[in-house]
């Protein structure tokens, strides 16, 4: 049985992070996280383009200018939505989610999200890694991964 599995070497590799405005405060703390997880695997800081938007609704559009572009290993999506009094929260969040998941299956470019869902701005704090964990580090360490694996498919 052959088994096929990416390693988490970021040398010489192109990432791009997209990542919403709003709720900057999180979002501040998961591009940290990102960054931190890449240098520590070895991507070169010079290596990793931010592309700042308004909201996380503002997401797909240019993660399909980047990726069609085609000059990077990998991209990763970082944001927070967070639960209000209306519906709006989980319109938000579905929208972008699917809309980002349908653009990257076009693609041989693996595409990760560190976008926070959550029910208070404290509960979004702590997964941006003000407590424990940093959800913008795991997309890193994700897109790490799926990069070595396309690399070997």
């Amino acid at each position: 049985m052959k088994t096929y599995e990416g390693k988490l070497i970021g040398k010489g590799k192109r990432v791009a992070i997209i990542v919403a405005r709003f709720n900057q405060l999180i979002s501040k703390h998961l591009v940290e996280g990102a960054i931190d997880c890449l240098t520590r695997h070895m991507v070169d800081e010079d290596a990793i383009e931010i592309y700042k938007v308004p909201g996380v609704l503002e997401i797909p559009q240019i993660l399909k200018l980047v990726l069609d572009k085609g000059e990077v290993d990998g991209m990763i999506c970082l944001g927070a939505v967070i639960r209000g009094d209306t519906p709006h929260f989980e319109f938000i969040a579905a929208t972008v989610f699917r809309s980002i998941q349908s653009i990257a299956i076009n693609y041989k470019i693996p595409v990760t999200t560190g976008i926070i869902t959550a029910d208070s701005e404290d509960q979004a704090l702590s997964r941006a890694g003000l407590k424990a964990g940093n959800k913008g580090y795991d997309a890193a360490l994700y897109l790490l991964e799926m990069m070595g694996l396309v690399e070997n498919i």
